[in-house]
């Protein structure tokens, strides 16, 4: 399978305008058994409450039985058990897909094939759910071309509700552009027309793709490349100015010399989008002249859970820092007291490892230069979370602060460090 995987790279890489007619052999019961073992083992279970440990236990023939349903064009894309999580500004909350476990598999497949294909076409500015490309890459373009050209209009943009907003027959039409293969568009017709069962009520969606699929990142890069990618690319030689973009996901930032350039591209970017089903965030969208003479929160931009802003370096130079963003800070914090509130009855050596990974997994994310003081919040947070809720076990205080101190030299917890210091 991963032989045939590079020779389908290697034909996308140099025939650009080459359509891919026929992918669905390559999922055989090989294919289907990798693409089970890439699945997370304690993830949410589907509408048929069926787990990764429960699919495991017969595998052989569970896959075996998958395989003659996609073979004989009998398998069906299941409903989908919706369930809601927090936005990531900790206002209302988003709605996540959560498939079954054969659904999951599937996806995964035709997820890996379909990748190896369009990573070739991709733009390198786009960075959400790519192949060796992270946030961290796109903190870090952003900030180099900021610092090293003279792009000082920027439109800081996000599209509303967009997993929701695409056209279902607009993406299979730029799907047969270069995949025009029977089997993989129907499946993926399927997977965006499922069924989606919220508590008691169910509803089949006409437009979107659903939050939380394996599938869904990818065809919503496939769409955004034609819709956004490609279009900025195109007006490109009509600026006036340079101009830059990077996009994540539905949220990208363009960067441009000069401010008529800007003006032109920001009243054109609702028309465009707006062609294809798409609406950009009236409060998250905004035009700002981001330059060093310019500070205050006027002046700033979030991207990717940072702020970024212009400050003067310790040599007098002026230089772009980043710090987390107020909400999310507010919402890490939340996070670590609720944890150690609600595991003060477990053992402490479980309490220490779950908080552990808890502080590891920000500063894995946060821990870029420029924003070591939040790195230390969390840290003091944590302790004092912690002490505080050890002491919540019994009706007397079982710590003091001279005792809690002896408690950490034995479950010490990981001390602030940059990670990212080339972001």
């Amino acid at each position: 399978m991963e032989t045939k995987l590079v020779q389908i790279a290697g034909k996308a890489e140099t025939s650009p305008q080459f359509v891919f007619n026929s992918l669905a052999h390559l999922i055989d019961e090989g294919c289907l058994k990798s693409s089970f073992r890439k699945l997370r083992r304690w993830a949410a279970t589907g509408i048929d409450k069926r787990s990764y440990c429960d699919y495991e236990q017969d595998l052989s023939v569970n896959i075996h039985d998958l395989h003659q349903r996609l073979k004989s064009g009998k398998y069906k894309a299941p409903d989908i058990r919706r369930a809601w999580i927090p936005k990531g500004d900790g206002k209302g909350k988003r709605p996540l897909g959560i498939s079954t476990i054969e659904d999951k598999i599937v996806q995964r497949a035709v997820s890996d094939i379909l990748s190896v294909i369009y990573e070739n076409d991709f733009s390198r500015h786009s960075y959400g759910s790519r192949i060796r490309k992270s946030a961290h890459q796109a903190l870090s373009y952003i900030r180099s071309r900021i610092m090293q050209y003279p792009f000082r209009w920027t439109i800081d943009a996000d599209i509303k509700s967009c997993f929701d907003s695409f056209d279902h027959r607009l993406i299979l039409e730029i799907l047969k552009k270069r995949v025009n293969d029977g089997s993989t568009s129907k499946l993926i017709s399927q997977w965006m027309k499922a069924g989606v069962i919220d508590g008691k009520q169910m509803f089949n969606p006409e437009s979107g793709v659903p939050q939380g699929n394996i599938i869904s990142p990818l065809l919503s890069n496939i769409y955004l490349h034609e819709v956004l990618d490609q279009w900025l690319e195109g007006i490109r030689p009509m600026l006036r100015g340079e101009m830059f973009f990077v996009r994540f996901a539905d949220d990208f930032v363009i960067g441009f010399e000069y401010k008529e350039d800007a003006q032109r591209v920001y009243q054109a970017l609702a028309k465009r989008l707006q062609k294809y089903g798409l609406t950009i965030h009236p409060e998250k969208t905004r035009l700002l002249n981001f330059s060093p003479g310019n500070k205050g929160d006027s002046r700033t931009f979030d991207f990717l859970g940072f702020t970024h802003y212009w400050t003067t370096s310790k040599r007098g130079f002026a230089v772009i820092k980043r710090r987390t963003k107020r909400v999310k800070v507010n919402r890490v914090f939340k996070a670590i007291y609720e944890y150690c509130r609600d595991n003060r009855h477990e053992r402490v050596r479980e309490q220490w490892n779950g908080l552990c990974m808890k502080i590891k997994g920000y500063y894995a994310y946060f821990a870029i230069p420029g924003n070591f003081r939040f790195l230390e919040d969390v840290y003091r947070k944590a302790r004092h979370y912690w002490f505080k809720w050890l002491n919540r076990r019994s009706q007397y205080n079982s710590y003091t602060w001279d005792g809690f101190e002896d408690l950490l030299k034995n479950f010490p917890l990981p001390r602030p460090r940059i990670i990212h210091k080339n972001v």
